[in-house]
């Protein structure tokens, strides 16, 4: 029997979900690490923000810390940094580029990234903006795990000086997003924070078909929308839903939305994890569209992929219950056998081993050395 691992992460949030995706993705694969028998030290920066909306404080399946600033993160956990089996950044962690300079310092055995916003970090470095990641650290890393696949992992090595680029989708814990069984409420509807570029299309592909159908009911669950969006008088708002009221959510829906982020529509092969829950709960999704798409879900079998309004109007008024029974089952049997939090926990640990241990073999940028204590 191959041993357990014991990994360390430094996350943006698995405390919180409240206007992030990452707290859901690390729960899935945190949980199905858990569920292998391997250890988890998850780390995470004490922000208000997050602090005053926290969803799951204590986690029963890894051990949660919070730390006030890099000093003191590094104070207390230098030695499990050095003797973790693999150390793991992922996106969007407060001071990132001093955090990971700090902690390759340390040397760890294998020390890798983990990119839950990959076209959105390849973005931001195209235009010189380095808010968690520098250009220069993609070398350092062992392994950069990625959000999305498909032509964006030959981009990661080739043009970003990533040692080496996996996939390593987000997933969804199946033991907590199932059917619930209840009472259909609304016709369609979306979860997902406000974004300035999902707002056109979540106005193409749900505010117009609600406009064109004020028979049917619609709702739209997240934080952080404008006061000044004209929603239709059969669009409920739901201001906020904690992840243990996404099964009951999805399972009320006829038909729930999928809107993808405009750079990750650019890079394709970048499923969000509301894609997969709202599968793991029975839901049939109508989705925009980007490339790879249909490799995950058969576009017409799993999946209804809209280019327009009509598109969205026409599965609404015309696919009967059978039909998207059918839909429902296909997409949530593709999620059972791909991508579970279990599922995803094999990839990483089967990925992780394959990982040479480096430790103080591993060269450093030339600037990992350099930090600044403003930044912690």
């Amino acid at each position: 029997m191959t041993n357990p691992l014991d990994i360390l992460i430094l996350g943006l949030s698995l405390s919180s979900s409240w206007g992030n995706g990452h707290a859901t993705t690390y729960r899935a694969l945190i949980g199905g690490l858990h569920a292998g028998g391997h250890r988890v030290l998850f780390l995470e920066r004490d922000v208000p923000w997050y602090a005053a909306h926290r969803d799951l404080p204590d986690p029963d399946f890894c051990q949660l810390v919070h730390y006030s600033d890099i000093e003191e993160m590094i104070e207390n956990h230098a030695d499990r940094i050095k003797a973790a089996d693999a150390v793991i950044i992922g996106s969007y962690v407060p001071s990132g580029v001093a955090v990971i300079d700090r902690i390759a310092a340390l040397k760890p055995r294998r020390l890798c990234f983990y990119d839950i916003d990959t076209p959105v970090t390849l973005a931001k470095l195209d235009r010189g903006d380095e808010e968690y990641l520098a250009r220069r650290q993609l070398a350092t890393f062992d392994a950069y795990f990625s959000f999305s696949g498909g032509d964006v992992l030959a981009g990661l090595e080739r043009g970003y000086g990533a040692r080496k680029a996996i996939a390593l989708y987000c997933s969804v814990d199946a033991s907590r997003y199932r059917p619930t069984d209840e009472a259909f409420r609304w016709d369609f509807g979306y979860l997902g924070t406000y974004s300035p570029d999902r707002q056109p299309t979540l106005e193409r592909l749900l505010i117009e078909p609600a406009r064109q159908l004020p028979h049917l009911s619609f709702v739209v669950a997240g934080p952080q929308y404008p006061e000044n969006i004209d929603w239709p008088a059969n669009v409920e708002r739901i201001e906020h839903l904690p992840p243990a009221d996404h099964p009951s959510f999805y399972s009320r829906q006829r038909f729930t939305l999928n809107v993808t982020r405009t750079d990750m529509i650019a890079a394709g092969w970048s499923p969000s994890v509301r894609l997969f829950e709202a599968a793991a709960c029975g839901t049939p999704i109508i989705s925009d569209e980007w490339r790879g798409l249909n490799e995950f879900f058969a576009d017409g079998q799993a999946i209804i992929i809209a280019k327009g309004s009509g598109d969205v109007v026409d599965a609404l008024t015309t696919i009967a219950a059978a039909g998207r029974r059918a839909l429902a089952s296909a997409a949530r049997a593709t999620v059972l056998e791909r991508h579970t939090g279990e599922v995803r926990a094999r990839e990483l640990a089967a990925a992780l081993r394959e990982l040479p241990e480096e430790g103080g073999e591993r060269q450093s940028s030339p600037a990992s050395i350099h930090f600044s204590l403003g930044d912690a």
